[in-house]
């Protein structure tokens, strides 16, 4: 159960527990999550989707919705005129066995006919508990439920009901886990950039490390990523139980979803296209540009993999052009001036890089050693704004280097 109630979380954070019923808080979301019928279609299909049997009921009272799924009614009831036709319907099994057998005596079938019997003699005959039971269904009486404590660290463990040989057929068994690791990330208003799923042997286990873009807490992205990485092992024994493990979570404030919606929707499906590549391809196989301390531009960035912290440098103080050639190309000399379809306007400079020196002895096509420049910005006669520089030492002459935007 507590698998299932934390799965709840994506609706609720009040969850309450009996032995065989999960009650969820919902009238103060009925108008986030889009009402009470899409609610229920919600959770109807996400337990499902973990392969258990449902019976839902909604009511204005915990009692009434126990009673209401217990009997099978599939009642949804949110005023107390329906509550109230929906409850006296239910026949007297609802209640504990010691007043049924008392009721039956007295000719009742169903919860109305107990309700017109006089409440002293009805409360001698079944019990205080049991008249109690009735008051708390239909809303005379409070009925405060001790809600469920979601845990402040994620770890969650399924045993499975055979040994699996394969290891894609673990994915629906990872399943219920991940939609309990979604349920109580939406609880906690918080999101993961890493998860581990231990598939747990006879003697040994197998770890998985899933790492993500950005902090998610969406159990599609768990799911996608989870998959691509399945299908490509191969087991070394049979897997008897599973357990997920949550890496550190981060507050994940909920977005404003009139306003930004279709903004974050490019984002996260950006973040889940490359968490699926890098699942399918290899870390090392996607990767990103990040910025490297050194000031020769063939230099100044390097790639780093799509999980890897990226440093934080400080801005260069002078601006840079996001276009680089990949050699510098050598310019004419005309009059003294640089020279590229015409003369250049040099707009700005000099500014001296030398450095390097440390590395000078390198060799090879990306070799790049001790430089000693003067680095300008210049106007071509097309309007482009280039990036430019002359060659201090021997036997000198002026370069491009790259094209501002």
């Amino acid at each position: 159960m507590n698998t299932l109630a934390c799965w709840a979380g994506s609706f609720t954070p009040r969850v309450s527990l009996t032995p065989d019923t999960l009650l969820l808080e919902i009238g103060s979301c009925l108008r986030l999550l889009g009402g009470l019928e899409k609610i229920v279609a919600g959770a109807r299909a996400g337990i499902q989707a973990q392969n258990f049997t449902v019976q839902l009921a909604a009511a204005p009272t915990p009692m009434a919705a126990q009673w209401l799924a217990q009997a099978g009614t599939g009642a949804l009831s949110l005023d107390a005129s329906t509550l109230r036709r929906h409850l006296e319907a239910l026949p007297i099994a609802v209640l504990p066995s010691k007043a049924v057998a008392s009721l039956t005596r007295f000719g009742a079938i169903t919860l109305a006919d107990a309700r017109k019997l006089p409440a002293a003699a009805l409360a001698r005959r079944i019990g205080v508990d049991s008249l109690q039971f009735m008051a708390r269904a239909f809303g005379e009486t409070p009925d405060p439920r001790a809600d469920f404590a979601f845990p402040d660290q994620f770890a969650l463990s399924l045993q499975l009901p055979a040994s699996v040989e394969t290891a894609a057929g673990l994915l629906f068994a990872a399943r219920r886990l991940t939609s309990a690791l979604a349920g109580w990330l939406a609880a906690r208003q918080a999101g993961v950039r890493e998860i581990t799923l231990r598939l747990l042997h006879s003697q040994e286990e197998t770890q998985l490390v899933l790492q993500f873009a950005d902090l998610t807490a969406d159990n599609e992205r768990f799911e996608c990523v989870l998959r691509e990485r399945l299908e490509r092992m191969s087991l070394r024994a049979p897997v008897e139980s599973l357990r997920l493990e949550a890496g550190k979570a981060a507050f994940r404030p909920d977005r404003n979803r009139l306003l930004f919606d279709d903004a974050h929707a490019g984002q996260d499906a950006i973040g889940a296209l490359l968490e699926r590549l890098t699942a399918r391809l290899g870390n090392e196989q996607v990767y990103r540009l990040t910025l490297h301390d050194d000031h020769r531009p063939e230099c100044a960035t390097q790639r780093a993999t799509l999980f890897e912290k990226a440093p934080r440098n400080e801005p260069k103080t002078w601006p840079r052009p996001l276009w680089l050639l990949d050699r510098p190309e050598s310019l004419a000399e005309v009059d003294g001036r640089p020279y590229r379809h015409g003369h250049l306007v040099l707009l700005a400079g000099p500014e001296r890089i030398e450095s390097g020196w440390w590395d000078g002895g390198e060799s090879g096509d990306n070799a790049t050693g001790d430089v000693r420049r003067d680095y300008f910005i210049a106007l071509s006669s097309n309007s482009c704004w280039l990036w430019i520089y002359r060659e201090c030492r021997a036997p000198g002459g002026w370069f491009l280097q790259g094209f501002f935007s």
